[in-house]
């Protein structure tokens, strides 16, 4: 799915740059959201982060730190985002950052999908800035139900679009915190 292009030694000094000149989801939510906004705003209301998320980092009890790579525009960031921010904002062990794709193209060619700028990527780091893996663009089995939609190229994307859309809504986040808590389990 998503491939790394930096190296270990040289992801420390990097990534930190990219959480530096990331936007905190307070200031993205106000300032850099033009698209979409009673999306982004309602998904965040409604998002709750499970008990068994909070305990699980509870048990690992270590700092993490997330860089979001996302834009307004995207459907999938719009679903996905705020579940992270609802993380960041109901844990001490998860701080969030977000940097936007169009504006940062170094960061997000470390982070292909199959070859392409798909989004949103998340880089999970842990408190020192050491990379411990990426996740997304969307939930695997999402994943794999897009792309085999839109390869038998019989559907519209808009009515695949949609019924990606139920599927963030019965799911909740919650496929995407199991994904992300293994992602943080592989650190060892």
């Amino acid at each position: 799915m998503t491939t790394i292009k930096e190296t270990l030694i040289e992801a420390p000094a990097s990534l930190e740059f990219w959480w530096n000149a990331g936007i905190t989801w307070d200031r993205y939510l106000a300032e850099e959201i033009e698209t979409h906004r009673d999306l982004w705003e309602g998904v965040y209301r409604r998002a709750t982060t499970p008990v068994w998320t909070l305990e699980a980092l509870e048990d690992m009890g270590r700092e993490w730190k997330l860089i979001a790579i996302a834009e307004d525009w995207c459907g999938d960031a719009s679903s996905l985002v705020p579940v992270f921010a609802r993380l960041a904002r109901d844990s001490q062990w998860i701080n969030l950052r977000i940097v936007k794709r169009d504006e940062h193209p170094d960061l997000m060619d470390l982070y292909l999908t199959n070859g392409s700028r798909s989004i949103p990527i998340v880089v999970v780091m842990d408190g020192d800035f050491r990379p411990v893996g990426p996740w997304g663009p969307r939930p695997a089995d999402l994943q794999k139900f897009v792309i085999r939609e839109k390869g038998k190229g019989d559907r519209p994307a808009l009515e695949i679009y949609k019924d990606t859309r139920r599927w963030y809504a019965r799911d909740r986040g919650r496929t995407t915190l199991r994904e992300m808590l293994a992602v943080m389990a592989g650190a060892g």
